[in-house]
């Protein structure tokens, strides 16, 4: 069987996402931020976006808050176009942390700059060590595309998820929904509606390849990308630049 390629944004923890991808049997191909976004998405089948540095508050709008954090120079500009070409195009898209707030902005919305100081710090949201800690439950919404994907992570419409970010998704980009909350009300998960598979979380999934916890929803990503091997996608495949 052929493997789907998928474009991962380079971040300085990538191996946990690579490793995510090649178990759920796709190749990872991780991309630079000199890339070109027009070129990159002829030669994979499907994109993850992933965690890092705040995206800046320029980009959608609003004034800078004190605790921001840069992301690697040229990142914002370069993930917030992909982005934008990846849903126009309705390629799969998993967007995850950062990814989801690049999404987010991408489509047109804001971000929660700091959730201790406009939110409070009733539920802890950054807990960095082990990474693959247990931080909180997240409710999501029944008949989602993120609960089917989910599967069997979800017990009575809750999911426990880690936690690590100190900014979340705003005010919603345009065509994307929010699935799941937490029970401060930050949302933890968006999709885009009536996409095939466009979905961002707001946890780290990925650190979990080892145990499993998540797997079937890096399954399903995969399973969303591999649709675009078929010539009835419209895609070239172009394996000379896959590498």
């Amino acid at each position: 069987m052929i493997q789907p390629i998928i474009g991962i944004t380079r971040c300085s923890k990538v191996d946990d996402y690579v490793a995510s991808i090649e178990q759920a049997g796709a190749r990872a191909r991780v991309l630079e931020i000199s890339d070109s976004p027009r070129r990159v998405l002829n030669e994979i089948h499907g994109l993850l976006l992933t965690g890092g540095g705040d995206v800046d508050p320029v980009f959608y709008g609003e004034d800078r808050h004190p605790s921001i954090e840069d992301a690697e120079p040229g990142r914002d500009e370069f993930e917030i176009d992909l982005a934008r070409r990846a849903m126009s195009s309705g390629m799969a898209i998993l967007a995850i942390c950062r990814g989801a707030q690049v999404l987010n902005v991408a489509a047109g919305g804001t971000l929660v700059q700091d959730i201790p100081s406009a939110v409070g710090e009733q539920l802890r949201h950054s807990i960095t060590l082990p990474k693959d800690a247990h931080a909180h439950d997240i409710s999501v919404t029944p008949g989602s595309h993120l609960e089917r994907a989910l599967g069997a992570a979800i017990v009575a419409d809750t999911c426990r998820v880690n936690s690590r970010h100190h900014q979340s998704v705003g005010r919603l980009g345009e065509g994307l929904v929010a699935t799941a909350v937490a029970d401060d009300k930050i949302i933890e998960g968006i999709e885009k509606t009536g996409a095939p598979f466009c979905i961002g979380v707001q946890w780290h999934p990925e650190n979990f390849w080892r145990t499993g916890e998540f797997a079937p929803l890096f399954d399903a990503f995969v399973s969303a990308a591999r649709t675009r091997l078929t010539p009835a996608a419209g895609f070239e495949l172009d394996m000379e630049h896959s590498d």
